[in-house]
């Protein structure tokens, strides 16, 4: 007699009846299962990450901790999952990475056929189960990512707001850029004088959880700055309000920020260490933001002060971007606050070469780009003035430069191939009756 079965995770809430009825077909042997109750979504990670095999998991639409992440967890240690649905459920779970979905109450047939089509039982020495296919949005246009990082205390948020401000002022971004404060320690909605701290980037990445969020519903999201032509979405309200922040969430929610302006500005701290670096998830996860965003951006924008702490600090946030596969084409250095004459500039660019070995390494960096010092800066963030020509017009002249000669970063699946068009295939400039000979 086989020993085989179907091996099944289990997460519902307290009141939902056919979660005991396939626990009760289990312990009858009515079904070749056996059901592997969790009373949490932590306790349904820690079993998925103990290395036993499971043939699926089955799971309760309602519970508000089944969201794209812990989909994405399940599909990682090929685990199909199959969401249990109860009306109204207005959530699109294939496109969220269910593998399959069933209606409550679950019926004995229902639920085999499920598993007979999208798993396989599990014997004594039965491998893991193949991973379940993730139905993902069809490709679209997506804006340029524009990183700004650096140091603390370098004028990082207010080189950010610089940037956005005299890319939104030329005629074809009016209107279409976009502010994002991703920093631990957010200062964007203090330099903006923000009476509201809500919504901010914690409502964004709450909306792409369960679902894809309109471009008209993400605007409603971050609030117009028309004196300076961008839109603003605010950071995290405080530091320790990134354990919020789930991954497949927020890169879902950084792809439709990218969808909805033509140009987005991120400024993000500079640090990048993960769980390689560190043996640590808990770092990696709270430096998310700052990861996700610069190993997507196609432009990194590094702001550091004329200063011997500066450019030591400069130095080290350009080595974690190349020890991250940033590549040097893609890096901007700025050195605000810096001197006007140009004999200390000609000293600090020959400095900054000498201590990231320019010469030896071959692939330098752009720059550095001269910020120079501005008396009353503080008085236009007071005010919610427009930024001076000399603090706005260096940095945006480069960016926008670059931004027309580096490839944008579009996924294997959206990259455009050239299509041959036969002339005269596409018709006439003119209706038929009146085409000319």
């Amino acid at each position: 007699m086989s020993s085989d079965r179907y091996v099944v995770l289990g997460l519902a809430h307290v009141r939902s009846s056919w979660f005991s009825e396939v626990a009760r077909w289990s312990t009858a042997g009515s079904l070749p299962l056996e059901f592997v109750k969790c009373v949490s979504t932590q306790e349904l990670r820690t079993r998925v990450a103990g290395g036993r095999v499971f043939s699926a998991a089955l799971l309760d639409g309602r519970l508000p901790g089944i969201d794209r992440d812990l989909l994405s967890t399940l599909a990682e240690a090929r685990i199909p999952a199959v969401v249990v649905r109860s009306a109204p459920d207005p959530h699109d779970w294939i496109g969220l990475g269910a593998t399959s979905t069933l209606d409550a109450p679950v019926d004995r047939s229902g639920l085999l056929a499920a598993l007979s089509e999208h798993s396989r039982m599990v014997g004594g020495v039965d491998a893991p189960t193949s991973a379940p296919q993730v139905t993902m949005p069809p490709g679209q246009w997506r804006g340029r990512l524009v990183a700004v990082t650096g140091p603390p205390g370098v004028g990082r948020s207010t080189v950010a707001a610089a940037l956005a401000q005299g890319l939104g002022d030329d005629p074809p971004n009016r209107g279409e850029v976009l502010l994002i404060d991703l920093a631990r320690r957010a200062h964007q909605a203090i330099l903006h004088d923000a009476r509201d701290v809500v919504p901010g980037i914690q409502e964004v990445v709450e909306a792409h959880r369960m679902g894809h969020v309109s471009t008209e519903d993400l605007r409603q999201l971050s609030f117009a700055v028309p004196e300076r032509g961008y839109r603003l979405v605010l950071g995290l309200r405080r530091p320790n309000d990134w354990i919020t922040i789930r991954s497949r969430a927020f890169s879902t929610a950084l792809d439709a920020i990218q969808r909805s302006a033509r140009l987005v500005v991120a400024d993000c701290d500079p640090e990048l260490d993960g769980e390689t670096e560190t043996g640590s998830f808990d770092i990696e996860d709270s430096h998310l933001m700052s990861r996700a965003t610069i190993a997507q951006a196609d432009l990194v924008v590094v702001v550091s002060t004329p200063t011997t702490t500066g450019l030591h600090g400069m130095v080290g946030v350009l080595s974690d971007l190349r020890a991250h596969a940033v590549t040097s084409d893609r890096v901007v250095a700025v050195l605000n606050r810096a001197p006007r004459a140009g004999r200390p500039r000609a000293e600090l660019t020959r400095a900054l070469a000498n201590l990231t070995r320019a010469a030896e390494q071959g692939d330098h960096h752009i720059g550095p780009v001269f910020v120079p010092e501005r008396r009353g800066v503080d008085l236009v963030h007071r005010d919610l003035h427009r930024f001076p020509s000399a603090v706005v017009d260096p940095i945006t002249r480069l960016v926008a430069d670059r931004l027309a000669h580096v490839p944008s970063r579009l996924a294997p699946d959206e990259s455009v191939e050239p299509v041959p068009i036969r002339p005269g295939s596409l018709g006439s400039w003119f209706p038929e009756e009146e085409a000319v000979d």
